[in-house]
């Protein structure tokens, strides 16, 4: 471990967490390097259009990527923010980083064609694909959105497990590295958070392999629209412990 002493740790931009790490460590920069791989597989699969009308047809996969990109950097600026707060380099940090990297690296592929195939169906499209012998068929057969879905939801789920392990690895050396009483609150607090999006995933999912139906799959998709009000009333309440807990210590001085 290689984290500052008490007396030198730095505040963070929010001034809530002491940064512990201030310097790229190995674990940060084999995950930053194999992030930066993957995010090179999705532009791989991009060619250059030669007329207007390939243009128009190839903006769905620009859509696609611009989308998968976006959730590759969650994952980045989650691990990021996770290696500045506490600064752990032990062997459980490194194999649950490396099992962070293992699903994305094997969900990069899906991850691209299930934005595309739903950019496409979305924008009005007509979602087929033409094989190299000259015949056209469609990018999801009849009943294979449910199984898209469900191979989306379970490296949703994998990927949200591990930042669980993460945090509660953190958390639970809290002693050993000095968190106070407001970082072990956001610690907690990051910790629930990955449970709710465990859930929503875990849901997903078991909508998905209940229902077996086209509209199994399009609730299963819609299901992860609840990120954003859990999050939205989780943070709520996080931010009024958090306002609570600062009274108090201020009370204390």
């Amino acid at each position: 471990m290689s984290h500052q002493p008490h007396s030198e740790k730095k505040i963070s931009a929010d001034t809530s967490f002491r940064l512990r790490s201030t310097e790229i460590s190995r674990i940060e920069g084999f995950s930053d390097a194999v992030l930066a791989f993957a995010v090179t597989l999705l532009i791989i699969s991009l060619e250059v259009p030669t007329t207007f009308n390939e243009l128009l047809e190839k903006m769905h996969g620009f859509a696609a990527f611009a989308i998968s990109f976006a959730m590759l950097f969650w994952v980045w600026f989650n691990h990021y923010t996770f290696c500045r707060r506490y600064g752990l380099e032990n062997s459980t940090t490194a194999w649950l980083t490396a099992a962070m990297l293992f699903v994305v690296l094997f969900y990069v592929y899906p991850l691209k064609f299930l934005f595309t195939w739903l950019v496409i169906i979305y924008s009005g499209g007509n979602p087929v694909t033409h094989l190299e012998d000259g015949s056209i068929v469609r990018m999801v057969g009849v009943g294979q959105n449910v199984t898209l879905m469900i191979v989306y939801g379970i490296g949703f789920v994998a990927v949200f497990t591990v930042f669980f392990f993460l945090y509660r690895h953190a958390y639970k050396r809290r002693g050993e590295l000095e968190l106070n009483e407001l970082e072990i609150l956001l610690t907690k607090g990051s910790i629930q958070s990955y449970i709710i999006l465990i859930c929503i995933g875990m849901l997903s999912l078991l909508i998905a392999a209940i229902g077996r139906t086209n509209l199994a799959s399009f609730l299963s998709g819609i299901t992860y629209a609840l990120i954003g009000p859990a999050m939205a009333i989780h943070g709520a309440i996080m931010g009024k412990k958090k306002r609570t807990l600062l009274k108090k210590m201020s009370n204390k001085k």
